[in-house]
């Protein structure tokens, strides 16, 4: 670890002396990339390359003599552990107290003194962000922002190129709606809407609408692109290094013409339609700059609605991933049970029982890697939300507590994302009834009926109401959509605390996946995907409900049965009913044997 910070150190340095050489106090590096992604390439992985933090959410400041992180409450102490407190400051952004970013930096610059100019990379900024930073650093004495600060092409030498990884297509009997009908369904938004034009920026977005996948992200199947689309014409801004013989036919059918992605802003400047809708929270600011047109609407555009609602051949989709899915899940977590009934589990670790996960479901039909890095965390790194195993941290397994293991896979036809929190031997009675807890909490979302069109926010509550009337509570959200072979984290909708008002349509797929961490001591959570569905229509309205998708057995052994309800034992023994009936007919005998007591009515 020392090694690590010094490297660090040394790039803080060559940082610090290139803001000295253009007069810059204060340089902020987002977690982001040009198109506001979640997850990005790696050439773009700025901040974790500064800070040693490699939490997919943070951002660092460094002046020239100080240096913070601020990220939320998943990974304040990933980061407290990774980052050298001697040149970094962990800011919880999730409390009360923690200072902006734009008040930290008028705090340090008076104590620094000197100039005042704060540089950002426009290129990794939304347009919406910068002018709100500009307000918040005038407030602080005055300061300015300079938004063409962009030091790391210098300072990091090995720095990774644009990735130009193949693109491939996306076939209509898993995407279920061709390319052109997503394309008359957005101009149809257009000519509604009074404009010509609209740039789509997010990189999921894009790939749904030309029904194209890619490999330039880490665990998403997207590509490095964007797509102007007008009333007459479509435009893919794109490397044509990365486009096949195949692709570029499906392209051509299509009516999609192409141009090199270096060349978006100039043809902006030059060409823009005379009125278009941009997104400003995920355009950045050197795109958004470059237009000129004489009518820009900045609005949400409709593409990500109309993507959260899953189409038949989607839904079928999931429904056969979550066969395949559950298959290997049984035959994981039977050999794990195994071992630690045998006492053998002491000779694996984190990072071994996820590798052997990966080669069971590898094996299985459509399979197209992780969805995302699975989240294996045994005993006190549970307590950690998003805690990733690597050889530096990772654990020997015993056969007592709790492993917390998060994990989700690209099949051809879906994206999948599931959570077990899995008992290896004897437990406390705390696990135990923060494990029932969470528990509880799951089922009763589960269970929701709820009004068309009610936001997550408001059905949050029920996930937290026992855990709350226990003093427990966790920081993170609820539930989020999931993508069709895409981010498996997909909005707008979301179910969390804070208020977010994008309504819940049938169709939608959401996580549903409460948990409680207990920080040095354990973590608990238990996630399955559902799908909304209609309910009922009654002289009030209609209705909807959820419907399970995952197929999993849930482990048993930690409930604490006096906790539990009838109605929560019912639909525990309902949903079991279910996994075995489904998964049995497809395991060997000893697996299926393994699942019928798994599965065994509480």
């Amino acid at each position: 670890m020392g090694f690590i910070f010094i490297i660090m150190f040394n790039r803080l340095s060559a940082l610090r002396e290139q803001m000295r050489r253009e007069g810059i106090a204060a340089t902020i590096i987002p977690s982001t990339d040009p198109h506001m992604s979640e997850y990005v390439p790696s050439r773009w992985q700025t901040r974790e390359w500064i800070s040693g933090f490699d939490g997919s959410a943070g951002t660092a400041v460094v002046t020239l003599e100080s240096a913070a992180l601020w990220t939320d409450s998943r990974y304040w102490l990933q980061a407290e552990e990774q980052l050298d407190a001697r040149d970094w400051q962990v800011i919880r952004n999730d409390s009360e107290s923690a200072p902006t970013i734009a008040q930290w930096i008028g705090a340090r610059l008076t104590l620094e003194g000197g100039k005042t100019e704060v540089g950002i990379d426009g290129e990794v900024f939304a347009e919406s962000d910068v002018v709100s930073l500009k307000d918040e650093l005038r407030e602080q004495g005055g300061l300015t922002l300079r938004c063409n600060f962009s030091p790391f092409h210098r300072v990091w030498t090995d720095r990774p190129d644009v990735p130009l990884a193949p693109v491939e297509v996306q076939p209509d009997q898993f995407a279920g709606e061709s390319v052109e009908s997503k394309v008359e369904r957005l101009r149809q938004w257009l000519r509604l809407s009074g404009y010509e034009a609209m740039l789509i920026t997010q990189l999921d977005d894009i790939a749904w609408t030309l029904n194209m996948r890619g490999d330039d992200v880490h665990c998403t199947p997207v590509f490095v692109a964007y797509l102007l689309l007008t009333r007459t014409d479509t435009i893919l801004y794109i490397d044509s290094r990365k486009l096949t013989p195949d692709v570029q036919t499906h392209l051509a059918a299509a009516g999609i013409k192409t141009r090199e992605y270096c060349d978006v802003a100039k043809h902006l400047k030059k060409d823009c339609p005379d009125s278009i809708i941009i997104d400003p929270a995920t355009t950045n600011h050197l795109i958004f700059a470059a237009i000129r047109a004489p009518f820009v609407r900045q609005a949400a555009l409709p593409v990500a609605s109309m993507k959260s609602v899953k189409n038949a051949a989607e839904i079928e989709g999931y429904r056969r991933a979550m066969i395949r899915d559950g298959v290997a899940m049984v035959r994981w977590m039977h050999w794990l049970d195994d071992l630690a009934a045998s006492g053998e589990i002491a000779g694996e670790s984190e990072l071994s029982v996820s590798q052997r996960l990966e080669e069971i479901r590898s094996a299985g039909e459509g399979y197209g890697g992780p969805s995302f890095d699975s989240i294996s965390a045994y005993a006190d790194h549970g307590a950690q939300v998003h805690y990733e195993p690597s050889p530096a941290t990772d654990r020997k397994l015993k056969a007592e507590g709790l492993l917390l293991f998060d994990t989700g896979v690209q099949y051809r036809d879906a994206t999948t994302d599931l959570t077990r929190t899995i008992p290896l031997g004897p437990l406390t009675d705390e696990m135990r009834t923060v494990y029932t807890l969470v528990l509880k909490g799951h089922i009763a979302l589960a269970q929701a009926i709820f009004p068309d069109g009610a936001a997550g926010t408001q059905l949050d509550a029920l996930a937290r109401r026992d855990m709350w009337a226990a003093g427990y509570n966790y920081g993170h959200g609820t539930g989020h959509g999931v993508g069709s072979r895409l981010s498996v984290h997909e909005g707008p909708h979301q179910v969390r605390m804070q208020w977010k008002p994008a309504p819940l349509r049938e169709g939608m797929t959401l996580t549903n996946e409460p948990g409680i961490y207990v920080t040095g001591r354990f973590g608990v959570r238990t996630e399955n995907m559902m799908i909304i569905r209609h309910h009922s229509t009654t002289d009030f309205g209609s209705f909807l409900c959820f419907e399970t998708l995952t197929l999993c057995p849930i482990p048993t052994k930690p409930i604490r049965h006096e906790m539990f309800t009838d109605e929560e034992r019912r639909w525990l023994n309902d949903y079991h009913s279910r996994v075995e009936a489904t998964l049995a007919p497809l395991l060997s005998e000893s697996d299926s044997k393994w699942l019928k007591n798994a599965c065994m009515p509480i």
